[in-house]
């Protein structure tokens, strides 16, 4: 069995995650408070306690959600589990793909936590509040949905920002251009066109300032290569050059989150087996639309337990 491991984005939040992980190992709660003493507040009773307002503000659930999956990965460690000889791979959605660099070694906890702090600040202030949108298409192929973006545009932008499974992508852009997309989408004999409840519209053009932000911060962080290879969200592809990922983060933040095409990577690399570290289950319920996969979650004490005696 090969196994890759992959890190939730956001929309997987929600009030109370990794709060058994706290209670119940050290390894995690010294991660919650690596998480706290890097930003220089309480993250992690936002995290555990809410309110859910405040939890959803997109320069929290960033580094959030980083914590809770690094606070499971802790626990893996700590009972004895060598990401190097045990996966093959690490992937993540969107700010995943800094939680997979972190598990990776890439980053340190509280750097990752930092940059992604900087992160959702920035891709938050990009867009002034009600300008920007995003919506899902399902039932669409690839070609398909980015044509409709690029129809809709006009003047204004929208393009694919999501390339989730087969028939689910994800436009981003003004809120006009992405409202006329997810009309047109029907006529193009889309299933369904979902207007999402997001605070920005993420991996479009619109974010370039926060690309740059980006930019800035990855300049002065300290990388180190990963253990085992990241398959990057803007290529598709696997790498463990640090300057290569420094330049891959920066277009992340523009560029289309590639996860389709990542899944497809990592199976005809070999990978049999996709296990989602953290908050929710959207990656494992992604994977096992995916015949041949087998797809599992980790996100609580049980879940840890059930991992290591499958080993």
């Amino acid at each position: 069995m090969t196994r890759a491991l992959v890190f939730p984005g956001q929309g997987s939040q929600a009030v109370g995650m990794g709060k058994e992980l706290y209670d119940a190992f050290p390894a995690a709660k010294a991660v919650f408070d690596e998480v706290d003493e890097a930003l220089g507040e309480k993250l992690s009773d936002v995290i555990f306690n809410g309110p859910e307002d405040q939890l959803t503000l997109t320069a929290n659930t960033q580094p959030a959600l980083m914590a809770v999956s690094l606070a499971a990965f802790a626990v893996l460690k700590e009972k004895g589990f060598d990401l190097a000889s045990s996966a093959a791979y690490v992937a993540g959605h969107s700010l995943g793909e800094y939680s997979a660099l972190a598990a990776a070694g890439t980053f340190s906890v509280g750097d990752a936590a930092k940059l992604l702090r900087t992160r959702g600040s920035a891709m938050q202030a990009a867009v002034p509040v009600g300008k920007g949108a995003m919506a899902a298409l399902l039932g669409l192929d690839w070609e398909t949905a980015s044509a409709v973006a690029v129809e809709a545009a006009g003047d204004e932008v929208c393009s694919a920002a999501n390339d989730n499974v087969e028939g689910q992508v994800v436009i981003s852009g003004h809120k006009g251009a992405v409202e006329r997309a997810a009309e047109l989408a029907k006529e193009k004999g889309a299933k369904r066109a979902v207007m999402l409840p997001v605070s920005a519209p993420f991996h479009c053009a619109l974010m370039q300032p926060a690309a740059d932000a980006m930019q800035e911060a990855l300049a002065n962080a300290d990388m180190s290569a990963p253990s085992v290879p990241v398959i990057a969200n803007v290529t598709a592809a696997p790498t463990t050059d640090p300057d290569e990922i420094k330049k891959l983060l920066v277009q992340q933040v523009t560029g289309t989150v590639r996860w389709r095409e990542s899944v497809a990577k990592m199976v005809e690399l070999g990978v049999d087996r996709m296990v989602e570290i953290g908050a929710g289950k959207v990656l494992s319920g992604m994977v096992r639309r995916n015949p041949g996969i087998e797809g599992s979650n980790i996100a609580g004490p049980d879940d840890i337990e059930a991992f290591l005696a499958s080993l």
